[in-house]
């Protein structure tokens, strides 16, 4: 199976861009990885957040086919242990959808129809990162998913 990663603009530290271009080389080695950068909105912040969300969602929507599985990184998701994380994810790569979909959003979240598509929600902490930052941690935790699966030394109990 597939893994994407959509997300909306592009990560402008370059401290940031090591780190995500490290665990994507990592993640070679466990998967088909795909990260989809959606350029930002032009003149988005002349725009309300709720029309800056729905263009965002539909530009999101139109990379999402309908068999795909589409998990949402959102501070309203349910919270999962490292380990909880590569159980479900291990559930969703035995499913029969061609590809898994996580979906990092724009600064104000998802449109209702973003929403509406999901079939699930998660969090991947109680605090606030940016977007950038979030990322990279996804990456990192996508790996770290990936390493406990195999039974491999990167994670300590």
């Amino acid at each position: 199976m597939k893994i994407r990663l959509i997300v909306i603009g592009k990560t402008n530290a370059d401290y940031l861009k090591t780190g995500e271009n490290d665990y994507e080389d990592r993640l070679k080695h466990y998967c088909k990885f795909e990260e989809l950068i959606i350029p930002s909105i032009k003149n988005g912040g002349k725009l309300s957040n709720k029309d800056l969300k729905n263009k965002e969602g539909k530009l999101i929507l139109k990379n999402i086919d309908s068999m795909d599985q589409v998990i949402l990184l959102d501070e309203n998701g349910e919270f999962f242990s490292s380990v909880n994380f590569s159980n479900l994810l291990n559930q969703k790569l035995q499913s029969s959808a061609k590809r898994l979909v996580f979906v990092i959003g724009g600064a104000f979240g998802f449109s209702e129809e973003v929403y509406s598509r999901a079939d699930s929600k998660i969090s991947l902490s109680k605090m606030t990162f940016s977007h950038q930052m979030i990322r990279l941690i996804f990456k990192e935790q996508l790996y770290r998913a990936f390493t406990i699966l195999k039974g491999e030394k990167y994670h300590h109990k």
